[in-house]
């Protein structure tokens, strides 16, 4: 018998098998599965916030907007990423909009469900903390690039992030239509500016796009050596036209 208060938590691998992607994958107890076509919106700025989710296939775009009307992408989520993890922290209403940026399917958890899980189910807290964690190192870098680095190198970065660059897994070179502007929004700068940039990284045989964009590995080099013909036309490029 265990005494008044006191809790027993079971070692790890002892309990029964617990899949967490097959988990996220079924129809359950507070646990749906939803179709969403491009540009249909999960959830939006100001909703309650009252479900984690889970994308199971697709893309979808984070955006903020402000009082006075601005619209900022704050980041681009692809399969395996959770949002709308706020409402686990106490957060009432959505600090942002949720849009399907292609056909998607994503998994929604009712905040109990999710915090049920994650108490019982230690495999489903690793696969959950792993997120957190990677996304707080995301956004540390996100920060870094948009302090320091120019929107040369924040583009760069942004497409090789696009591509799956980095992540586990074989990179995806090939990025699903995406326009100038959303790109522009993404890293805080013109329309204008991306378009020359990309037209110069298709020139030096970074990338190849017609409507979608093809990023070769090469493109590493904006961002990790700074050759000197890069940096230098980029330099004088970013005096003479921002």
């Amino acid at each position: 018998m265990w005494g008044k208060g006191e809790r027993y938590f079971m070692p790890r691998g002892l309990s029964r098998s617990f899949d967490p992607k097959a988990f996220l994958a079924k129809v359950g107890d507070g646990r749906s599965i939803i179709t969403y076509k491009k540009s249909d919106i999960i959830f939006s700025q100001g909703g309650p916030a009252d479900a984690v989710f889970y994308i199971q296939s697709g893309k979808a775009k984070i955006a903020v907007v402000s009082e006075h009307g601005r619209e900022a992408i704050v980041a681009i989520l692809g399969v395996g990423d959770f949002f709308g993890e706020g409402c686990l922290a106490g957060q009432v209403l959505r600090m942002a909009t949720v849009t399907a940026m292609a056909d998607s399917v994503i998994s929604r958890l009712e905040k109990a469900t999710i915090l049920g899980v994650l108490h019982d189910e230690p495999e489903f807290s690793d696969l959950f903390i792993a997120h957190l964690l990677s996304r707080n190192i995301r956004v540390e870098e996100d920060l870094v690039d948009q302090l320091f680095n120019s929107s040369e190198k924040r583009l760069a970065r942004l497409l090789l992030l696009l591509a799956n660059f980095g992540k586990e897994g074989k990179p995806e070179p090939i990025i699903m239509k995406i326009s100038h502007e959303t790109l522009a929004e993404m890293i805080g700068t013109t329309r204008s500016r991306v378009s020359f940039f990309m037209n110069k990284f298709r020139r030096l045989g970074f990338i190849d796009y017609n409507g979608r964009i093809e990023v070769h590995s090469s493109l590493l080099n904006v961002v990790l050596l700074d050759q000197p013909r890069i940096r230098d036309h980029s330099f004088k490029e970013e005096l003479s036209e921002e």
